[in-house]
């Protein structure tokens, strides 16, 4: 089996759908994907992960990682201008120069629906689906673009088309319309 050259690593990173930071012995970042970068655009990494990341770093100097940090690290988040909470996952890696990787996924309202049920009710097309998945997520019409690489007037006419179809003028609006479809019961 051939090993992946750095440019397949980094497309199969791209395309994970978490986002992946690694940060290296001085807690400075050392690697981001596609979805971390945006994530550090938008918000400042959680204060928590990053001291968990020093203790871990340090435990691992004094031999005292597998006793301090037995099992899987886990860091919930909600921050104030999100509509999500946001799961962290730490991995301490030791080699030459040890590192800390952590693995990040959102808890969207895309994921709380049933998004083949709304396709289906308002006759969405799979692009329109794409374009509203975002917009559950709480992505803005410039993330969107950038995202599905489409013009930022592209998004607006697909917005258009669903606010049309769903019968919606805004995005509250459409948020409201969505969570009261048939077969929307918005699961926690």
């Amino acid at each position: 089996m051939e090993s992946l050259n750095k440019e397949d690593m980094e497309v199969l990173m791209n395309l994970l759908p978490v986002g992946v930071l690694v940060f290296d012995e001085k807690m400075g970042i050392a690697y981001r994907n596609r979805d971390a970068e945006k994530f550090v655009n938008r918000y400042e990494v959680p204060q928590e992960v990053i001291s968990v990341g020093k203790r871990m770093l340090k435990a691992s100097a004094t031999g005292r990682m597998k006793e301090l940090f037995p099992g899987e690290i886990y860091i919930y988040k909600k921050f104030d201008d999100s509509p999500s909470n946001w799961t962290f996952r730490l991995h301490f890696y030791e080699r030459t120069k040890p590192f800390v990787c952590v693995f990040f996924t959102e808890d969207a309202l895309s994921s709380k629906v049933s998004l083949n049920a709304i396709r289906a009710h308002y006759r969405l097309t799979r692009r329109e689906m794409d374009v509203l998945r975002r917009v559950l997520n709480g992505n803005k019409n410039t993330e969107i673009a950038e995202d599905l690489q489409i013009s930022e007037q592209t998004v607006k006419d697909h917005l258009s088309n669903i606010y049309m179809k769903c019968g919606a003028e805004n995005r509250f609006a459409l948020l409201s319309v969505l969570l009261s479809a048939p077969g929307q019961g918005v699961t926690s």
